[in-house]
């Protein structure tokens, strides 16, 4: 796993045989970020990593100077790495919770400006993950949650949707909360 941009730009960590997430591809991110990068300031957003597996968003953010970033995980193996890659790169900014992500969504009674999820293809609630970050408001008033899946979902009818990318197999439907009203 390598970080794409920013300050940490370039850096290898290895999780190892025995890990079993399957993290975001480096192609992907960075043309992920790419577009982010024009629309979203970085410096200026609290962001929520959700499904955080490697733990590769929240490091791709704080190399971009997000200042606030909550990495939400479930796996020991998975927390291990990440505490250890955030101990390498004595990085402050990132909050690891350990805890599953539905029930975090309901406790958690913080807004986001910037929310990536990546559950695992194979999760067996992977169909209630977008309706779960707009049921518990989490998302602040034009904010942007990206959802990455495999083309065997279509989040196009969705009342948040905004567009969907794809780089090779790696499909990022990009939801969008409505700023409110006056």
């Amino acid at each position: 796993m390598r970080i794409v941009g920013g300050k940490y730009r370039g850096r290898i960590f290895t999780p190892g045989k025995t890990f079993k997430a399957r993290p975001t591809t480096d192609m992907a991110k960075e043309s992920l970020f790419n577009v982010l990068q024009n629309s979203i300031d970085f410096e200026q957003i609290r962001a929520l990593d959700l499904f955080s597996g490697t733990g590769s968003i929240s490091y791709e953010l704080t190399s971009r100077g997000c200042p606030d970033v909550t990495a939400v995980e479930i796996n020991p193996a998975h927390i291990q790495f990440i505490k250890d890659v955030i101990e390498k790169l004595k990085e402050k900014n990132i909050r690891l919770v350990k805890s599953n992500v539905f029930v975090f969504a309901a406790r958690i009674k913080e807004q986001f400006d910037l929310i990536f999820a990546d559950p695992p293809y194979d999760h067996p609630k992977f169909d209630e993950v977008a309706e779960l970050i707009f049921k518990n408001n989490l998302l602040k008033p034009g904010g942007l949650f990206i959802l990455e899946h495999s083309g065997q979902f279509d989040y196009s009818h969705h009342p948040g949707f905004k567009e969907l990318r794809r780089y090779g197999s790696v499909h990022f439907s990009l939801f969008e909360s409505q700023p409110e009203e006056n």
